[in-house]
């Protein structure tokens, strides 16, 4: 992956065919601190991986959460794990399996997770126009379907999210590596104290991103959430940001702008 400091960055997903495949007397901080160790409890349940459905027998995979709406089918990820300017046509199909852990890749994602009945990118997420361009609005909204009556939310449960001003602080971003070291059938993590970059600190496109270094997450974490407040008992914190763009030692996060209120409440009203 190319450095977060150039103008263009890499995406974290990863395409492939389909047959192929703290002070002292404090409390520990939970997660613990980690530049892509395996999350210490197996899976999350609000956090899963998400896979596409491409033309030509292709998948991509990516990362997301549930997160808390009146519908209580949402699902948060990457604009970029929908369309791109790198891949601007459309999915055929996504589908999400939170809590996934060595079931059998993506197939038995396709196969077995939640699908998305809709989806809708940040305004500004116009994949005809250049990266640089549309960067900043680098998160999407997926609804998804019910089943026996019960919708994700009820299965699951769900982050709540938090729009900006998101500044930096303790926080831990989860998803599923596909590329090496890691293999996508178990879930890993980044924490620490992440920090927000102001204008002349990094690109224009990543301006205002969260950041957290080192991290050495790999392709398919992008659309993995950026947690914060995480309760063990829940399985779900405070959502303040998705994973964008990376390099081989630094995750950027895309915070949320006032205006994702009103696109949640379109796609996930009752």
């Amino acid at each position: 992956m190319t450095s977060t400091r150039a103008a263009l960055t890499a995406f974290v997903t990863c395409t492939t065919a389909l047959a192929v495949m703290g002070a002292a007397g404090a409390p520990a901080p939970y997660p613990p601190p980690s530049e892509g160790s395996r999350w210490p409890h197996g899976t999350v349940r609000t956090v899963g991986r998400l896979v596409a459905k491409l033309s030509d027998n292709q998948v991509e995979s990516c990362s997301a959460a549930v997160v808390d709406s009146p519908s209580g089918s949402v699902v948060a990820t990457a604009a970029h794990c929908i369309a791109s300017p790198e891949r601007p046509q459309k999915p055929q199909a996504i589908y999400f399996q939170p809590g996934y852990e060595g079931q059998g890749g993506p197939k038995a994602v396709l196969a077995k997770g939640w699908k998305a009945t809709s989806w809708r990118t940040a305004p500004g997420w116009d994949v005809r126009k250049e990266l640089e361009a549309i960067l900043p609005h680098d998160w999407a909204f997926l609804r998804m379907e019910k089943r026996g009556g019960r919708t994700i939310q009820d299965v699951h449960g769900a982050n709540t999210l938090k729009t900006e001003p998101v500044p930096g602080g303790t926080t831990a971003t989860l998803g599923y590596p596909v590329t090496s070291p890691y293999d996508g059938e178990s879930l890993n993590y980044c924490a620490g104290e992440a920090r927000r970059y102001g204008r002349g600190e990094i690109a224009a496109a990543n301006v205002g991103a969260l950041a957290l270094e080192p991290c050495r997450l790999t392709q398919g974490v992008s659309g993995g959430p950026w947690l914060r407040d995480f309760d063990k008992s829940r399985g779900a914190g405070t959502l303040v940001a998705v994973t964008s763009v990376g390099s081989d030692d630094e995750l950027l996060g895309r915070p949320y702008p006032k205006s994702a209120k009103t696109l949640l409440k379109e796609i996930g009203g009752r």
